[in-house]
């Protein structure tokens, strides 16, 4: 079983490592996962809330069942505040030649209130942290009388965590604010009257008014508009919708009211997934966040031990024991340990905006190294839905007729040639077609208007009409051609005209293709089970690079394997359930939201909400742009530690100073994370 707290102070990944240490050990604790940018832990296993709740206090924490309501901070912001001002009244206090120690140890109690308790498990489990350093850094200068610097190290410590907790909020909040696109409230289609939105069962009807939020998921069953989809994909313009097409919750109704017939509930919506989505991917440690918490568990001790040698060589005076406790200060890890989880969350929330969803802080790091593509041909270049693209009436039918005649007689069928023939009929008036029969692999006849007409491939012409059309052959097969399919359609006197039908190329694939290959990509392989032919023709006008074609699963699986072993990243795209176990193999896995099965999308380690392909190369520069945020922030906090750990040794570093330092180089590794969001 898998529950979720809420754990106050949980902002960085050395928060976690504590709370991991704690926990891992205890029985019927089988995972321990962090939500750094909502303050949130899930525990997998059979233990007991009750359990898990005294191994965090025992680790010096607070924690509760998790709850979407957001957490305060007043506490920590208030006793901040009262630091603050105790310091500024001890600093006055000395310039007036008054005893401005009452004051200064005011300061420290007030900043430290919530750090004592955490340093006290640190030292109890002899394992040190950045809260047990601060501690020990005050409490040798309280012991060297330096009530000024204590009260000052205090409150600029309180000041970071604070200041920390807000910036590490920021990220938090935008992926909170894709919950909050959907509305609370849906409003009736029969009753005109709004209810919850989470009240509204699958099924309903609800109506959405020109310039409203559309609530739920569902299907619009009744007028036409143009629907703003970007603050859920990021798409720029609006996209048109009319009867049988489908709308997200979140996505914003243009100047036509619509009828829509919900088909999730408001907990199972596109926008909720992709909530969970990035939720669970702020949960698991991206390598360089690992990489960070493996350092700093060797740095800390490794500058308690250096600050000791300092003391002991430097003799047993004042100054020897100052200059080890700005050791002490310096080695507060937390810039480090919050550059890489602040950078992860905030890609994670700019990819969502733009309708990349990355399921796993890892596979955000991921694409920066890939260097070969494999697409999926149908679903992923193509639209994965045929569309009639030529009709031609004979014996002086017109285009019209041909169309509605079909369409009447395949308007009951499954299949999705007769969709094609059905949407490309939309507009016409179609009659309703009577004892329809269909002939499996072969085609369908019926009577419209009380006259028999049929639509089938020539298979139905040779084995169920057994007539010969010489002329209309002819021009079937100069109409055939790589991906297309030729219907006839005809009466009981004579063939009344042929529509040919095709899985269309998405727009601008070629354009894509060419992008991806501007961002780096070295090579872009189609893999397809359809036919040589009609891959090679769609790989031509794709450009493509290489096609392997009529590949069964397996043999999908084989040759992204081959694909592996050849050497560089490689990114597997598809749309079905045979591309499942190939985009498990591969290096990354994208799947396609729109036309994918859900076999698809759970396997891949990425989904294109919008199955839009310029969505690939932007997600490589996005993951070139984490990786080198990332590197900043790691080399800014150890070029700051090496810096101010020089100066220390020469007694020119300060504790007031060697912490407001700290707290600056933290706050800047934070907010030049934070960029990532206006990615």
């Amino acid at each position: 079983m898998r529950r979720l707290y809420r754990v106050k102070g949980l902002d960085c990944a050395h928060e976690g490592a504590i709370l991991r240490r704690a926990l891992e050990g205890a029985p019927g604790a089988e995972e321990v996962a962090f939500d750094y940018a909502r303050g949130r832990m899930a525990v997998t296993g059979a233990i007991a809330p009750r359990e898990v709740l005294a191994a965090v206090a025992k680790a010096g924490f607070e924690a509760e069942p998790w709850t979407d309501q957001r957490e305060s901070r007043r506490i920590l912001g208030l006793t901040t505040m009262i630091s603050g001002a105790a310091l500024l009244g001890g600093i006055s206090a000395g310039l007036l030649g008054a005893p401005g120690a009452p004051f200064h140890l005011l300061a420290v109690v007030a900043g430290f209130w919530h750090v004592v308790p955490r340093a006290a498990n640190a030292a109890r489990r002899l394992r040190p942290d950045m809260h047990l350093l601060m501690t020990v850094a005050v409490t040798g200068a309280i012991g060297l009388r330096e009530w000024t610097e204590a009260g000052t190290v205090s409150f600029l410590y309180s000041l970071s965590l604070a200041l920390e907790a807000w910036s590490v909020g920021r990220a938090r909040r935008a992926v909170e604010r894709l919950l909050d696109l959907a509305p609370a409230t849906a409003t009736l289609a029969e009753a005109a009257r709004s209810v919850p939105a989470e009240d509204v069962e699958p099924g309903t009807r609800i109506l959405v008014r020109p310039g409203e939020r559309v609530p739920l998921d569902g299907i619009v069953r009744e007028g036409a508009s143009a629907i703003d989809q970007s603050p859920l994909t990021g798409e720029s313009l609006p996209v048109a919708k009319e009867v049988g097409d489908e709308v997200f919750a979140g996505t914003i109704n243009g100047s036509g009211a619509l009828v829509v017939e919900t088909t999730k509930e408001a907990g199972e919506t596109t926008v909720a997934h992709m909530v969970r989505l990035v939720e669970q991917a702020g949960e698991r440690r991206s390598a360089s966040e690992r990489w960070v918490e493996r350092f700093a568990r060797v740095y800390t001790p490794a500058v308690m031990v250096a600050a000791l040698l300092v003391f002991l060589v430097g003799g047993a005076g004042g100054t020897a024991l100052y200059r080890a406790l700005v050791l002490l200060v310096i080695a507060c890890p937390c810039a480090l340990v919050i550059s890489t989880p602040v950078s992860i969350v905030a890609g994670l929330a700019a990819a969502a905006r733009h309708g990349v969803l990355v399921k796993d802080g890892r596979h955000l790091e991921t694409p920066a190294a890939i260097s070969v593509f494999a697409l999926d041909k149908t679903g992923t270049l193509t639209r994965g839905r045929p569309r009639v693209v030529e009709v031609v009436p004979y014996d002086g039918h017109d285009r019209n007729e041909v169309l509605s005649r079909a369409a009447a007689v395949e308007a009951r069928a499954e299949h999705p040639i007769a969709h094609a023939i059905v949407d490309a009929a939309k507009g016409l008036a179609v009659p309703a077609a009577e004892r329809v029969t269909a002939h499996h692999g072969k085609g369908a006849e019926g009577f419209v208007e009380g006259r028999r007409f049929w639509v089938g491939s020539h298979r139905f012409l040779d084995e169920v009409r057994g007539e010969e059309h010489d002329e209309v052959r002819a021009r079937m097969e100069e109409l055939a051609g790589p991906g297309r399919s030729v219907l006839f359609v005809g009466n009981d006197r004579h063939v009344c005209g042929l529509l040919a039908v095709a899985d269309e190329m998405r727009p601008d694939a070629r354009e894509h293709v060419a992008e991806l290959r501007r961002a780096g990509v070295e090579r872009v392989v189609m893999l397809t089970g359809d036919n040589r032919p009609t891959a090679e023709a769609i790989a031509r006008e794709a450009g493509i690079d290489e096609v392997r074609a009529e590949l069964l699963p397996d043999q999908k699986v084989a040759a992204v394997e081959e694909l592996v072993r050849a050497g560089g990243g490689v990114a597997m795209v598809g749309d079905g359930i045979n591309d499942a176990a190939a985009m498990a193999r591969a290096d990354l896995g994208i799947a396609m939201a729109g036309a994918g099965t859900d076999i698809a999308i759970e396997a891949a380690d990425v989904v294109l909400m919008t199955d839009d392909l310029s969505r690939l190369p932007w997600l490589l520069r996005h993951s070139r742009r984490v990786l080198s945020i990332i590197r900043q922030n790691v080399a800014a906090a150890l070029l700051f530690k090496a810096l101010v750990f020089v100066l220390a040794l020469f007694g020119v570093a300060t504790l007031w100073l060697a912490i407001a330092a700290d707290m600056g180089v933290s706050l800047a590794v934070v907010f030049n994370a934070l960029r990532l969001l206006r990615g």
